[in-house]
């Protein structure tokens, strides 16, 4: 799996391209976003648009991701999230845990009109 990094002002954006199954690819997206904590990025968005396939570990590396941004004070949104990839959120409920759009500039929109 590869995976871009792009800076749009002060917005992280991640564009994954590839299958999320599990290592390596699970521990280079954890690894990119604890990189991006330390470096004091609050907001990040994850292009999930090249991502056909998802199984539990890479279900459980997005958890793990939102969860080390909201502890260090930032967040995370998921944009372009295919419908098998989809299907599993709704499955697994966590359609109710991430924010999702349909865009990557929707998402980014995002963190200007929401305030924490």
């Amino acid at each position: 799996m590869q995976i871009k990094e792009k800076m749009d002002s002060e917005v992280a954006i991640l564009t994954l391209k590839g299958d999320l199954l599990g290592e390596p690819d699970t521990a280079n997206l954890r690894d990119k976003i604890r990189s991006l904590v330390n470096d004091e990025v609050k907001k990040v968005v994850i292009d999930l648009g090249g991502v056909n396939y998802m199984n539990s570990s890479g279900l459980g590396t997005l958890i793990a991701g939102l969860t080390t941004m909201r502890n260090a004070e930032g967040e995370l949104r998921l944009s372009r999230v295919g419908k098998k990839v989809q299907n599993l959120f709704v499955i697994t409920q966590l359609v109710k845990v991430f924010d999702t759009y349909e865009t990557v500039d929707r998402a980014i929109a995002s963190f200007k009109t929401k305030k924490k």
